[in-house]
């Protein structure tokens, strides 16, 4: 597994006029079919889990690139569009309360494409774990409510997500190739327009220690960990000696007060024994404020400190064009363009479409 992006996009309502999306599903539907017949359905996955070219496929279907209504319509014009039997491709999920029906929809996947049992469930944990990993372990204060699972035939996978906050919405970008972990360092690019001032990643590698140091705590019997739980202040775990400490600005007042069901959850962990972090993110009920009370005490008491640092950059996946943060790319980013430009240009829709279709990805670039 691999998260291969994340991009920042401005929070807008709305939806797309119906005549539009009508035109997006048709010309989304062709540009597949060009891909998966010249390149194999593998490489689609790979070009959904690139934030730029993911972008640039909205552009070119005739969205506003820069809104956030930007993912879920693309990709709900692409589960209307792609039909298994045809592009080998099944997509699962959606916005809201679509998203839940990803599990049910990926067996229905399975069955379409005839994939075992044990391979199913594994593609239903990829989901539910995508999207926990999302809004449990890296903690932007993004809330996530768009979830896309898009599968091929032979299993590979491909996920689109989106949170937001009051202003901005988050894309993240998943991809199965090159699994390696859902808890350490899943992404190999992240970009966006802005990067929050404190995030908790528990994903980064510099959260190595936190993270074993959270699963030995649960191991050991949580209970002896409830009166911390109660404390708010950082004086209430050092007394006067908190002037002699180089205090983190991350959290000089504490939020780990997780509650009874919190508890409750810890004591189930406990008696699951998680081998290591993943096992625990996994267990249903274990979330956000009990994984960062676990991270805020392994740092506290034991010194294993966690990421506090937004894993999201200022640009697109493939480099900012102006060499911020890192210079572009530009091998990359322009053959992942030419792929896109040669699917138009095979997509079999009017001519009038395509070239309109070509005119807007010049215009993005």
């Amino acid at each position: 597994m691999k998260r291969t992006g994340v991009v920042e996009l401005p929070l807008h309502s709305g939806r797309a006029p119906r005549w539009l999306f009508e035109r997006m599903v048709k010309l989304a539907g062709g540009i597949t079919e060009a891909i998966v017949y010249e390149y194999g359905s593998e490489e689609f996955l790979r070009r959904l889990s690139e934030p730029c070219w993911f972008q640039a496929f909205s552009c070119v279907l005739g969205f506003d690139w820069h809104s956030s209504g930007t993912t879920t319509t693309t990709c709900g014009a692409l589960k209307v569009a792609l039909e298994p039997e045809k592009h080998g491709i099944f997509v699962a999920g959606g916005k809201g309360k679509t998203s839940k029906k990803a599990p049910n929809e990926i067996e229905s996947a399975g069955n379409v494409f005839s994939l075992p049992s044990n391979k199913v469930e594994k593609l239903k944990y990829s989901s539910r774990m995508a999207a926990k990993v999302d809004n449990a372990c890296v903690q932007d204060g993004y809330q996530l409510y768009h979830h896309c699972f898009f599968l091929n035939e032979r299993g590979g996978w491909a996920v689109v997500q989106q949170g937001m906050n009051e202003n901005y919405a988050r894309r993240y970008h998943w991809l199965s190739e090159r699994i390696e972990s859902f808890v350490e360092t899943p992404h190999s690019a992240i970009c966006c327009n802005r990067r929050e001032s404190s995030v908790l990643d528990m994903t980064a590698k510099e959260s190595e220690e936190a993270r074993e140091t959270s699963v030995d705590l649960v191991k050991d019997n949580p209970e002896h960990l409830s009166r911390y739980f109660k404390q708010r202040q950082l004086t209430e775990f050092f007394g006067d000696k908190i002037e002699e400490l180089l205090l983190p600005s991350h959290h000089p007042v504490l939020d780990i007060d997780i509650g009874e069901r919190g508890m409750h959850m810890l004591k189930k962990a406990y008696e699951m024994q998680p081998e290591n972090y993943e096992e625990l993110v996994a267990i249903r009920g274990i979330g956000p404020k009990t994984l960062r009370a676990l991270a805020l005490i392994s740092e506290l008491l034991y010194g294993s400190k966690a990421s506090w640092k937004d894993p999201a950059k200022y640009s697109f996946a493939h480099g900012g064009k102006d060499g911020f943060p890192y210079p572009v790319d530009r091998k990359n980013y322009d053959a992942s363009i030419e792929i896109l430009k040669n699917a138009v240009e095979e997509a079999r829709v009017e001519k009038k479409e395509k070239y309109s279709a070509i005119k807007r990805l010049h215009e993005f670039l």
